[in-house]
């Protein structure tokens, strides 16, 4: 059978998930979707769509779509949907998980990497998070749980934009850029977003493509060189077991140097918050010895995995012609072989770090003593 893709949705209250989720449940796309609802959420879908007051946990919806509130924990809740479709008890093409407002996605997402049961019926596909633009500037100041959905994005949508002005909304794109700069950002009314915009973004795939925000590398140019800030722009891939557990860092590369670059430059009234979750990148020409970032990886995610949220690589290793890839989530980290290097190609090794207070220059130095 093939693997039932799933999608994790996640974003404060009033961010517009249910909005979503119920446009995503009643439109004509031809799509059987089952929705887990983690039954602590504030507001259900099935108050507007459902009868709220069924003991059922599966409710079976009339286009064919089905949800189920987690009564146990996901793991239980997802081999039962698994088990149901083998049967043909259930019939369904894919997951969507809403989580709580609240919510951490990091231990959802490991529950597709970790648990092999699941890791036979599911392929995660992606993390999205939706952002509410009025509420969003309180809500990243105030609490971690937000800035943590933001760095765990593979996608950001952002909802209300038309209560904020334009210069709020650049302020707000700026900040989420530099919390994430590999999640695309797009700004959707009333949950009007296309499916193709939120299925099948593959956001867990093992590729040689590595998505960060041009905007965010060309803003950093400038200290390329600067000893503190020049490695920022990296992102690395690297070979590693996948049993390590292991949640992206999200550190934003402007941690010692953004905020006085740009005060010149027009952008200063962007930087009055200074947030823990934050990313940076580490690029180098070099190449790594395999061994000793492998070490050094293992013993990074040991200490801080908890506060990495997303990390991804694609690396130039000694000893291969292809390029390695990796990625990681928390302490869960994940390599493969990627393509041949093009003949012409310049050989650089790229990583993204997205974390919470992540001891940047700790890295950047350790990474630099893993190159041949």
């Amino acid at each position: 059978m093939a693997l039932i893709p799933a999608t994790i949705l996640t974003g404060f209250l009033g961010s517009g998930k249910t909005t979503l989720l119920k446009r995503v449940l009643t439109e004509a796309h031809g799509q059987k979707i089952a929705i887990i609802e983690n039954e602590f959420g504030e507001e259900n879908i099935d108050s507007d769509i459902l009868v709220s007051d069924t003991n059922e946990q599966i409710i079976q919806m009339s286009n064919g779509c089905i949800c189920c509130t987690i009564r146990e924990d996901l793991r239980t809740t997802l081999q039962s949907l698994a088990e149901q479709k083998r049967k043909g008890e259930l019939n369904f093409d894919r997951v969507v998980i809403e989580t709580t407002g609240l919510a951490d996605p990091g231990p959802v997402a490991q529950t597709f990497f970790m648990d092999d049961e699941i890791a036979e019926s599911f392929l995660l596909d992606s993390i999205l998070t939706l952002v509410d633009a009025k509420h969003a500037a309180q809500q990243l100041n105030d609490r971690q749980e937000a800035r943590r959905q933001v760095g765990f994005a593979d996608q950001i949508f952002i909802s209300k934009a038309d209560l904020v002005s334009k210069p709020e909304l650049e302020a707000l794109q700026h900040r989420l850029t530099h919390m994430n700069p590999r999640a695309p950002q797009k700004v959707v009314h009333f949950g009007e977003v296309s499916l193709a915009e939120v299925f099948d973004l593959r956001g867990f795939n093992l590729n040689a493509k590595l998505d960060i925000d041009p905007d965010f590398l060309k803003e950093e140019a400038p200290h390329v060189h600067d000893e503190h800030c020049g490695h920022d722009e990296h992102d690395h891939a690297h070979d590693h077991g996948h049993e390590k557990a292991h949640d992206h860092h999200d550190h934003a590369h402007g941690e010692n140097c953004d905020h006085p670059s740009h005060q010149g430059e027009g952008h200063g009234h962007h930087h009055h918050f200074d947030d823990d979750v934050k990313s940076f990148v580490f690029k180098s020409e070099k190449p790594f010895d395999p061994a000793k970032l492998e070490d050094f990886l293992g013993a990074i995610v040991n200490v801080y995995g908890p506060r990495m949220l997303r990390y991804k690589g694609v690396l130039n290793m000694n000893g291969t012609e292809r390029k390695v890839i990796f990625q990681g989530v928390h302490q869960l980290m994940g390599s493969d072989l990627g393509p041949v290097w093009a003949e012409n190609e310049v050989k650089v090794s790229k990583m993204v770090f997205i974390g919470i207070d992540l001891p940047k220059d700790i890295l950047l130095q350790g990474l630099e003593q893993c190159l041949v």
